[in-house]
């Protein structure tokens, strides 16, 4: 079964109105309502983006993505969610210089299990991965970010600076996701 972590995304519902399409087996819950002692049952995990910095969800997130590397299973972060993927194995990220918003053409850099065209996608952030940890590395990127798709070099771990929730390339992304 699938967690989604909703960290206040206004693009959630868009997340999981694509799962329920794809009937796929998922539960939606909040940080703060997760049952921290309780992730055996779940056999992957999304982390959707946020609207608001706070760090007790960024605690929360954290502690699922070390479960997800120690238990190897499979996790997909979505803006926030990549960022905070970033963080938590030792990378940086940065304030980008102007809002990132709107449509967005993708560039894959590596053979990947998710996605293998360039695609387009709709971004809205104003944080970007500045550092990747050693066991990240980008496998795309667009004209204004050199870390839009990331991956874990040893499990089916990604994230994206974008929303994929919000287009048809970015929805392939997720059920491809799911399928792995």
């Amino acid at each position: 079964m699938l967690l989604v972590v909703d960290n206040g995304s206004v693009y959630t519902k868009n997340l999981t109105d694509f799962l329920n399409e794809k009937t796929i087996n998922f539960e939606k819950y909040t940080p703060f309502e997760i049952d921290l002692e309780n992730f055996e049952k779940y056999d992957s995990f999304i982390l959707s983006g946020r609207r608001k910095n706070e760090k007790k969800i960024n605690e929360i997130n954290s502690k699922i993505i070390k479960h997800s590397i120690e238990t190897k299973k499979k996790l997909l972060g979505i803006c926030y969610g990549a960022e905070i993927l970033a963080l938590t194995l030792g990378g940086t990220i940065r304030k980008t210089n102007s809002l990132q918003k709107g449509k967005e053409t993708i560039k894959f850099l590596k053979k990947n299990p998710i996605y293998d065209n360039d695609i387009e996608v709709f971004e809205s952030h104003n944080f970007e991965i500045a550092k990747l940890p050693n066991s990240l590395v980008s496998i795309g990127r667009s004209k204004t970010c050199k870390n839009e798709i990331i991956q874990h070099e040893n499990n089916k771990i990604f994230g994206t600076q974008f929303h994929p929730e919000m287009s048809l390339d970015g929805k392939n992304i997720i059920e491809n996701f799911c399928n792995l």
